[in-house]
């Protein structure tokens, strides 16, 4: 590959990206070619197609004396429970400490702490929540630890840090509450005051990272296992008039990820300040409840997610489509697995691609 390849589709780093094959690198180029990237620094000077600063709030181990275990907080800051997860006390108020083993895609929930002393090298574990809490819109999962909020912790777009091109997906993110985030969960901060811009674009951003499309460009430049500041920042990304501009009949492409990024995300009340930011509130200007968590519904706005982002990207190439969806063999065989031999989400898009086609944004597919 040629020095302005690189310097194309790595114009910070100027590195070698890896592509498993030619196609790749011709579908990787024309996006490239198309958009811009997150963050380009290669005139000396940056330019950000999205209004972002790349953030960590804790470190695991050099803030490890701001951080409290349950047991430290009654005993030595005299705390009691409160509701939301957070505890009192007369220093104030003590929120939960997330990780990045702690979430998933459009998912603050997924997964809550258990302390194995035994493991001197991982003494904190996963502890995945039930089905129950998952579908209890009340349920904060247990942190490991939990920090001092002195007024400077907002809803955050936060991305897993940990991750391998051998997953099942290697671009993880989702909107976290006002909670502390440790440097293995990194936050995307967005620089706008205005609450219901900030959250808006928060959410669009969310649904851009977890979309199949980026995250096939994003394989092909994760050569350790984190998802890195350098990798991100060098991500073609679709930008903000595109968006708002880009129509499906009734609805800009905006408007489409907007709707499916809250339904997704608001499936608890420690959620709820970002879903009133987001406008979801009745006449009286109250939030309204969270969304029920439905695995089906899920599974079929992702497809309906990638639909519109192949369309902003320009892949709509269905043998392109299908090619892309093939480079994640593991959802591939579960899913075929599972649904007899048919790779349903990309079955779902494929569909969906010609219901926004036709300026059907709100058709109900089925297969």
């Amino acid at each position: 590959m040629a020095l302005d390849h690189f310097r194309l589709v790595n114009p910070n780093s100027v590195t070698a990206p890896v592509y498993r094959n030619a196609r790749d690198r011709e579908i990787a180029t024309t996006l490239y070619e198309r958009l811009p990237v997150l963050v380009d620094r290669s005139t000396g000077s940056e330019i950000k197609a999205w209004p972002v600063r790349y953030a960590t709030l804790y470190h695991m181990a050099n803030d490890s004396g701001l951080f409290r275990t349950v047991q430290e907080l009654q005993d030595n800051e005299g705390a009691w429970p409160e509701a939301g997860g957070a505890w009192g006390s007369a220093q104030g108020k003590w929120v939960p400490l997330f990780e990045g083993k702690m979430v998933q895609a459009f998912d603050h929930r997924a997964s809550g702490i258990t302390t194995v002393d035994a493991n001197l090298h991982r003494s904190g574990q996963g502890a995945a929540i039930t089905d129950l809490q998952r579908h209890d819109p009340n349920h904060v999962v247990a942190p490991r630890y939990y920090v001092l909020d002195q007024g400077a912790l907002k809803t955050e777009l936060a991305i897993k840090d940990v991750t391998s091109t051998t997953n099942t997906r290697s671009l993880i993110s989702c909107i976290i509450p006002a909670f502390g985030a440790g440097h293995t969960l990194p936050v995307l901060r967005v620089e706008i005051e205005d609450p219901a811009a900030r959250a808006e674009t928060q959410a669009i951003l969310a649904g851009m990272l977890n979309s199949t499309i980026l995250d096939f460009v994003a394989r092909t430049k994760i050569l350790s296992n984190h998802a890195s500041w350098y990798v991100l920042e060098q991500l073609p990304v679709v930008d903000k008039l595109a968006l708002e501009t880009t129509r499906f009949g009734p609805k800009s492409a905006a408007e489409i990820v907007r709707e499916i990024v809250l339904e997704m995300t608001y499936t608890a009340h420690d959620m709820a300040a970002f879903a009133a930011d987001m406008g979801y509130v009745d006449e009286h200007g109250a939030v309204r409840p969270p969304f029920v968590w439905d695995d089906e519904r899920r599974f079929v706005l992702r497809a309906k997610l990638d639909a519109v982002f192949f369309q902003l990207y320009g892949v709509t190439d269905r043998d392109d489509i299908r090619y892309i969806y093939s480079t994640f063999p593991i959802v591939e065989r579960e899913e075929k697995e599972a649904y007899g031999g048919t790779y349903r989400t990309c079955e779902l898009c494929l569909a969906y691609m010609n219901a926004l086609s036709a300026g059907n944004p709100d058709a109900e597919t089925r297969l």
